[in-house]
């Protein structure tokens, strides 16, 4: 435990800004199920920061190095559990993606791989040892994304598997790619979604989502409900909200699963548009610590995990917020730090360990 581990030397502008964060999706997770059956999940949410915490600290002690030297088991237990779950699983909401725990837990396994997808990144990119990534290497790192992308599909869950591609993305993208690389990757960003809902790789209500956004009033009782009352919620807020507890689309429930995918619209109603330019500025101010801790990291593997990790979290933002106001079809992205749920809160701070361990090592040679 050298000095560089010490308490005071963590990112403290960093850690401040995601607990202010969570204090506000807390604050709204009480808010949006007080006098319900989920009125126990705020609690739940603080029991998941805490915990989140020590994850962070403990993660942010064991050398990144070390972590990147185990990737090749991470990756095989990943990809083992993944394919365990297509069997043994009980669907949820029509998915097999979680494993039951004792109290009523459960364990995303998807949501944990994106740390493992990260590192799988990071430690391939870094051995390279060249200015450019070529077609094989290239060919090669999308196949080892692939194939846990392929096995979250088939559970089916098509919006995390898509999260995997913004940490392909920036990784590839930083590592230099050719004028005729990045033709391809285009080229297959567009493929992928095409022959997902092509084949029907998604369940029939994956299917209807996607296509709602696009004109919700079509089906205003069924696919495009959440949408409309996602906005009618949005647009009741006005500019300072109707204060806490004080939503009708939110407390009269019309709006569906609130304290999750729909969090920021609740937001949204109760605290208006003043409250939402601020929670995003905390989100941008969130974004520009983790690219700094990149800036400053002392090599290629840190800076790859640090913009691997900031990729991650602004995909979700842009997906969830988009959702919200009807701008990106519903596929069940949580809002990061805010959306109740144990698996995504566990995971961003362990996330958000990682920049921390980046950070900590940057005066070390």
């Amino acid at each position: 435990m050298g000095g560089y581990r010490s308490l005071r030397d963590l990112d403290w502008g960093l850690l401040v800004i995601t607990l202010t964060i969570c204090a506000l999706g807390i604050l709204q997770i009480y808010s949006a199920t007080h006098g319900t059956k989920f009125g126990n999940i705020w609690w739940k949410q603080v029991l998941y920061v805490t915990v989140g915490l020590g994850l962070l600290w403990l993660i942010a002690n064991i050398d990144y190095h070390t972590l990147l030297g185990q990737v090749p088991v991470l990756y095989v237990g990943l990809i083992v559990l993944l394919f365990a779950l297509l069997w043994i699983a009980t669907p949820v909401f029509g998915a097999r993606s979680w494993i039951p725990l004792f109290g009523g837990f459960q364990f995303q396994v998807s949501e944990f791989g994106k740390l493992v997808i990260i590192l799988l990144v990071a430690r391939y990119l870094t051995n390279l040892r060249r200015d450019h990534l070529g077609g094989r290497e290239l060919l090669k790192l999308s196949g080892l994304v692939a194939i846990p992308m392929a096995l979250i599909l088939k559970q089916p869950d098509f919006g995390t598997a898509m999260t995997y591609l913004a940490i392909l993305g920036v990784g590839v993208f930083l590592a230099g790619l050719r004028l005729r690389h990045i033709l391809i990757v285009a080229v297959v960003a567009v493929v992928i979604p095409v022959v997902v809902y092509r084949f029907d790789l998604l369940l029939e209500h994956q299917r209807a989502r996607l296509v709602s956004f696009l004109d919700p009033e079509a089906d205003p009782r069924g696919s495009g409900y959440q949408v409309i009352q996602s906005k009618i919620a949005i647009g009741s807020g006005g500019m300072w909200g109707r204060g806490v507890s004080q939503g009708s689309q939110t407390q009269l429930r019309f709006l569906p699963v609130p304290h999750t995918d729909f969090v920021m619209a609740t937001f949204a109603e109760e605290h208006g548009f003043v409250g939402v330019v601020a929670v995003l500025g905390l989100y941008m101010l969130l974004l520009l610590q983790i690219v700094q801790n990149a800036q400053t990291a002392p090599d290629r593997a840190g800076m790859y995990i640090c913009m691997g990790v900031a990729a991650l979290l602004l995909v979700h933002l842009m997906v969830n917020v988009g959702m919200a106001v009807g701008r990106m079809p519903v596929t069940g992205i949580p809002l990061p730090l805010m959306s109740a749920g144990g698996s995504s809160m566990l995971t961003t701070f362990l996330m958000l360990g990682l920049v921390h361990n980046v950070r900590l090592r940057r005066f070390v040679n």
